[in-house]
């Protein structure tokens, strides 16, 4: 167990693959994230570092808000609820496969 009770591999739950994250990836160096709620940039840095074996040179999150949707009249369900999404910037030079297809 890690900071905050949670284990490495819960801290990141998928990749998220967009055309955005793909040219994001190409250009910028940054790979996108859906990470665990209760995770705080320390602990998705090294996450990162130690599961793809790159250097990171720097994390932004942000809390993705709840999608709702509204049925007739006022009645509103949720479609999604709200997820942690983060950022990371590698080094120069390095890459992480995953989002190389």
């Amino acid at each position: 167990m890690g900071k905050g009770g949670l284990h490495l591999y819960d801290i990141i739950v998928r990749p998220v693959i967009t055309e955005k994250s793909h040219d994001m990836a190409d250009m910028l160096n940054q790979y996108v994230f859906e990470v665990n709620m209760r995770a705080n940039k320390i602990q998705i840095k090294e996450a990162v570092e130690t599961i793809f074996d790159v250097d990171v040179q720097k994390v932004n999150t942000m809390v993705m808000p709840t999608k709702r949707g509204f049925r007739w009249g006022r009645k509103a369900y949720t479609r999604s609820s709200a997820w942690k999404k983060a950022i990371v910037t590698v080094a120069p030079g390095q890459s992480i496969s995953l989002f190389n297809l």
